[in-house]
């Protein structure tokens, strides 16, 4: 079962192969005891989501055991400076209620107001990752990475770190299949995360991609899922619903080399409408 099975980081850290995503989870301490119960224990939250609290109640009444949770949390894409960083970092800690985090990752290399400009704020980012490795050395991290980053933005962090960034969590999905940022990235010890395996609701449009899954006898989501998955990507889809929480998480087959081929040449996701007001869905 998928829920069981891990991915190494470069550190020896053993990282769920699925992950449950809370961006837009309002009760996020619910959606994590649910997500437990069914046996996830894999949670992605962020500063910039706002729940980082409820997650940590989730986890801490979840009634599995702390060490057998992995909690990623995102440093704010803001932050841009040493000083900020080091008093996020210890926000993220407080607002959980967790001694420690398993992952955390820069949000993004620019700030959301300036995304996709030319501005890759290089300096920033140093700084910003010197605070992860101190919090990653003082033990208060278990594992630090990026996301959202590009080969430039990863370059620009290795040429100056202690400790590489361990994972990249990026935009991928079918439709969606940046390969060579993702091979950059795996070239550079980084696991490859991808959010949003289910183009943010708008893959449930695609008539191709519902024949498709109803030839393997799955649901859209699961063959996104699976795609991703078979791709050696790490998943975080969200929901807080139990049942598709319990779905997501079936996807114990196989898609055929020919499909996969279909999937990572069909057409790119033009509109991701109501998501499209957010910088990572339109580019900018």
């Amino acid at each position: 079962m998928i829920l069981n099975e891990t991915y190494s980081l470069s550190n020896g850290i053993e990282i769920p192969k699925i992950g449950l995503g809370t961006w837009f989870t309002n009760d996020a301490a619910q959606a994590v005891r649910d997500a437990a119960a069914i046996g996830y224990r894999h949670i992605d939250t962020a500063q910039a989501y706002g729940n980082e609290a409820g997650v940590g109640e989730g986890v801490r009444t979840s009634g599995v055991a702390r060490d057998d949770m992995f909690i990623t949390s995102k440093l704010a894409a803001e932050i841009k400076s040493y000083d900020e960083a080091v008093a996020s970092i210890d926000g993220s800690l407080a607002r959980t209620g967790l001694d420690h985090l398993d992952l955390m990752i820069i949000h993004s290399p620019q700030p959301w107001a300036t995304f996709g400009g030319e501005d890759r704020c290089f300096e920033g980012n140093r700084e910003a990752w010197r605070a992860l490795e101190e919090a990653y050395e003082a033990g208060k991290l278990r594992a630090i990475g990026v996301s959202n980053f590009k080969a430039a933005d990863i370059d620009n962090l290795i040429d100056s770190c202690r400790v590489t960034p361990m994972v990249n969590q990026i935009l991928a999905h079918v439709t969606n299949t940046p390969t060579e940022l993702i091979g950059y990235s795996r070239e550079k010890g980084m696991v490859v995360e991808a959010y949003s395996p289910i183009g943010h609701g708008e893959l449930f449009k695609n008539a191709q991609l519902a024949d498709m899954a109803s030839r393997y006898g799955v649901s859209v989501p699961q063959l996104a899922i699976r795609y991703t998955l078979q791709l050696g990507l790490l998943p975080l889809p969200k929901t807080s619903n139990p049942e598709h929480m319990r779905t997501n998480a079936e996807v114990d087959f196989e898609i055929s080399d020919e499909d996969m081929d279909v999937l990572t040449n069909m057409e790119p996701i033009e509109n991701y409408g109501d998501a499209s007001v957010f910088p990572v869905y339109s580019g900018s």
